[in-house]
């Protein structure tokens, strides 16, 4: 069986962890998802435990679960740790039908959404200064 062709392989010094069919929007899964792209793994779980957002709580999950996979699966150092990419894609959607006057009905759609967290780890830059 063949990989799909947007799949991409990742490298040495990343990890990722991917969260399927959330219940909710993928513009309102974006929207805690910037919160933590680019920013060290540390500061991104801290910053997500303290957001009010519902969806929060997964997003700090799937980062978390993240985290385990690059310590224990790869073998690379936590505190070195930054959220590379945070990609938010389109699920599945349900349908559903609402009541309205005089006979009528109206669509409700809800919306699923699929999260792919990869964390890199960054290399410390050694510049040494001469004088």
């Amino acid at each position: 069986m063949s990989k799909p062709k947007h799949a991409r392989t990742l490298a040495e010094t990343e990890a990722q962890a991917v969260t399927w069919n959330i219940r909710v929007s993928p513009r309102k899964l974006n929207l805690v998802a910037g919160l933590i792209r680019g920013k060290a793994a540390s500061q991104a779980v801290a910053e997500l435990t303290f957001a009010k957002q519902r969806i929060a709580v997964t997003v700090r999950k799937t980062l978390e679960s993240a985290i385990a996979n690059a310590e224990n699966n790869h073998q690379l150092d936590v505190d070195r740790l930054v959220v590379h990419k945070a990609e938010v894609g389109r699920s599945v959607v349900m349908k559903r039908f609402a009541a309205r006057g005089r006979g009528k009905a109206s669509r409700i759609e809800k919306w699923f959404s699929n999260l792919k967290i990869v964390v890199a780890e960054q290399q410390v830059a050694a510049t040494q200064e001469t004088a």
